[in-house]
Formats: structure tokens, sequence, C-alpha cells
């Protein structure tokens, strides 16, 4: 029986250890190859194939609304952006109209920028000073403490509107840009400390270690040691919570008021007074497309950077 190969089945070969390795390597090599036909089938050309005109089809809406909002009046009122292709005749017309004329949303594009640079910033700030302390300053509850922020992200939204509302009224600072600064804040606090506490926690300790054996205390090991490897997930979270706040709708019109409110209200209010005037429409959805989008194509490197800076850390 000692010459037996590992392909026979049978109670001697079931009271060796044998098997429980072959068993293990067996079921690594299954998911292996799997991972490596999904990649085959991903990667091939009638994949690559769809996905192509998959992207064209969700673009044709955006290519048609940008054509839309460089059109004449009359032009979209008797006959669909299609026509345009034959027949070109465009202006900008409808973006001076959009800003200045009356769409009025040059204030509220202002009103957007000053919302959304302190409610990206602020965030990040108290996370990094948070995420810091959970990972590397050791204190009784940390553990707890720790889920506790995690258990936050699972609130809804909706559920704090109200209590909110009530206590910025308490404040005497309803209506203003600091509602809304603090609410998204409040909002983005619980992922941005989770995620950049798991990118500050995967820091090799010797490097913390080597740091604090040459005298460096808190303040220089958090600035001169952690901040640079940080760099990454701090642009790929700043891109995301930009584009959170850019876009948002339900905290603007909630906390808001109307000398305070972006574009996003502005264009929604659009939709309720002036729901005929297309080219007002047309061109300012468009306005309230451009930012993001051009931020998010100048910083997704850093964005995908950040995605994928825990899976080569070490």
């Amino acid at each position: 029986m000692t010459s037996t190969t590992p392909t026979v089945v049978g109670p001697q070969t079931a009271q060796v250890d044998a098997p429980v390795a072959t068993t293990e390597s067996w079921r690594q090599r299954r998911k292996r190859q799997k991972a490596e036909a999904a990649a085959e089938r991903l990667s091939s050309p009638v994949a690559s194939t769809i996905a192509v005109l998959i992207a064209i089809l969700w673009s044709i809406p955006t290519l048609g609304l940008l054509v839309t909002s460089f059109r004449t009046v009359d032009d979209i009122n008797s006959s669909g952006w299609w026509t345009a292709l034959s027949n070109p005749l465009f202006s900008q017309y409808n973006y001076v109209e959009a800003l200045f004329g009356g769409g009025g949303l040059a204030d509220n594009f202002v009103n957007s920028v000053v919302i959304t640079l302190p409610a990206v910033l602020i965030p990040i700030t108290l996370a990094l000073l948070a995420a810091y302390a959970f990972a590397w300053i050791p204190f009784k509850g940390r553990n707890i403490l720790f889920v506790a922020v995690f258990a936050l992200q699972i609130v809804p939204l909706q559920v704090t509107l109200v209590p909110l509302l009530t206590i910025y009224g308490d404040l005497g600072i309803a209506g203003s840009f600091w509602t809304v600064w603090l609410s998204h804040s409040i909002f983005a606090l619980p992922l941005a400390i989770f995620l950049l506490h798991n990118f500050m926690k995967d820091v090799p300790p010797s490097l913390v270690e080597a740091a604090r054996m040459d005298g460096a205390g808190h303040v220089t090991i958090f600035f001169k040691v952690l901040l640079p490897l940080l760099t990454p997930a701090i642009a790929a979270f700043g891109v995301f919570q930009f584009l959170w706040v850019w876009n948002d709708l339900l905290v603007a019109l909630t906390f808001a008021s109307n000398d305070a409110s972006p574009m996003t209200a502005a264009v929604a209010d659009l939709v309720g007074t002036r729901g005929s005037a297309w080219y007002l429409l047309s061109a300012g959805a468009f306005l309230t497309m451009i930012v993001p989008l051009a931020v998010f194509l100048g910083l997704q490197r850093f964005f995908v950077r950040g995605l994928l800076a825990g899976s080569v850390k070490g």
C-alpha cells in the first residue's frame, strides 16, 4: 500500500495528511483557472465590441444634450437634435441666456464652487486625523469606537434631515453655507475615516517605529512619514467626494436657502418654472456636467491609483 498513487482514494490514503493539502491546492488551482478564464472572456474581441457598443449607446443622450444646447430656439422647437447633423446651425446664445439672462445660473455656479471645495477639504482633514488616531494611537475603547464609526455608514441620510434642521435652527445658521458644509462633512466622515484608516493601517509598522526611534513625534510621523504615502488614497476619496457634492440635490434642497442654492437646485427649479424652455434647460444641464466631467477626466489616474494602492502596498 505504500506505493499508492495520489489519485487512489481509499481508507489507507485517508489516514495520512497528504489528502488535505491536495484538496486545498486543487481548490486554489480551480480558482486560478476560473480567474484566467474570466479574464480571457472579458478581454476577448467580442466582449470588447459589446463594451464599445454599450459605451456608444450610453453616450448618445449626452451627445444629444450637447448638440441641443448649441441649437437655435426655432430649431429646437421644430426638429430633433439629430437633424443638426445635416443642417448645422449653432449658437452660444443658449449658454449666455442660461448664465446671465432668464436662467440666472451664474450665481448658482459660483455657489456650487463655494459649497463643493470646503465640503471636500473639511471631511478629508478631519478623517485624516481620526484615521491616524484609530490606526497608530492606542487608547481605551479604540476598537469599539471605530466599529461605531464604521456602523454610521448604514444610517440612511433621510432620517437625519429633520434633526439636523432643528439643530441648525437652534444655532441660528439655517439656510447659510455652513449648513451645507456641515451636512456634507457629517455624511462623508464615516466612509472617509474607514477608507483612510485602512490605507494608513497597511503602512508597515517598522516604518513608524523607525521614525519613533529617531525621535519623531506624532505630528512629524503624520506629516512627514504617513501623509506622502496616503496621497493616492486622499486623491481618490477627494474625487469621489467632489463628484458627490457637486451633483447633490437632496442636501441642497433641504438645507440651502435661495441665496446659497447650487447649480443642481437651480436647474431643478428651471424644470418646474420654465419646463418648455428647452434652450435654457439643455444649456443649464450641460453646465452642471462640465465641471465634474473635467475633474474626473483630469484626475482619473489619481483616482484609479488610489483604488489600487491597497493591493500593491507592503
